[in-house]
């Protein structure tokens, strides 16, 4: 991860995904913000902050109106094609790509940098850094188990090795079946669960029920983790958010992979 050659602190900055968001609060950098996209909704002093489109679709008029000194963006969320479109219309934009739980600590470094609080940076990524080689040595040497991360249905869709959620999961001891798939986030069959037979099956869900298509898996037997009940939810903000609260969804996929291997 690279940091522009010139390093200032920055006091108008416009994060343009949730996870920026969160990394940017973390290094102190919130009272910064003047724009950010949907769904950037922690801390809940965020909530406050203008909304200028989502990771997908921005409204630049918004975005040049705020006059920012600084724009952070997610390289695979928000694109090429937005990008440099910002950089073409004059703007300082930073980009990154997190796909290891070292980047994230790594982005907290970066940012913490960029908006002129390197201490507080620092220091937060090392309390991530603590809190990571604590989960990496308690895992280091259990029984690796067989793990599909559905996305949702119709169709079904999961995330390859090459993704951070799969990072957490070989953390705890897992192995994601569908981590040698091209995409980043393939389209995959019943068929092929079926085939490579995971212990457990996990998505995301904000309830604290299983959704229904999870629950769907029930009608597949020969899989050994429907026919164990060996199926479970996380909340996809602490998952799919490339910020420190993925150590919170760290220690969740932890907890459900120890309690299948005691299944086992």
């Amino acid at each position: 991860m690279a940091v522009p050659i010139m390093v200032k602190a920055q006091e108008r900055i416009i994060s343009l995904a949730p996870h920026i968001t969160e990394v940017l609060f973390a290094v102190g950098a919130g009272p910064e913000i003047v724009g950010v996209v949907e769904y950037s909704d922690f801390p809940e002093a965020a909530k406050q902050i203008q909304t200028i489109g989502n990771s997908e679709r921005l409204n630049y008029e918004q975005i040049l109106a705020l006059r920012p000194s600084l724009v952070v963006a997610w390289q695979s969320g928000n694109g090429e094609e937005s990008i440099n479109r910002m950089r073409e219309l004059g703007l300082n934009v930073f980009s990154y790509e997190p796909q290891t739980m070292e980047d994230v600590a790594e982005s907290l470094r970066v940012l913490g940098e960029l908006s002129g609080h390197s201490q507080q940076g620092n220091e937060q990524a090392d309390l991530f850094m603590w809190r990571l080689h604590r989960l990496k040595s308690s895992y280091s040497d259990v029984k690796k188990i067989g793990v599909f991360y559905q996305l949702g249905d119709e169709p079904h869709m999961t995330l390859n090795g090459e993704h951070l959620v799969s990072d957490v999961i070989e953390l705890c001891g897992g192995e994601n079946i569908f981590a040698d798939a091209i995409p980043l986030v393939p389209r995959i069959s019943v068929e092929s669960v079926i085939r490579l037979n995971p212990a457990v099956i996990i998505g995301p869900s904000m309830a604290n029920e299983l959704p229904e298509w999870l629950e769907d898996w029930r009608n597949w037997p020969s899989i050994d983790a429907a026919r164990q009940n060996h199926l479970f939810s996380i909340n996809p903000d602490l998952m799919h958010r490339h910020s420190p609260r993925i150590l919170d969804g760290a220690e969740q996929m932890c907890e459900i992979l120890d309690l299948v291997r005691e299944r086992l």
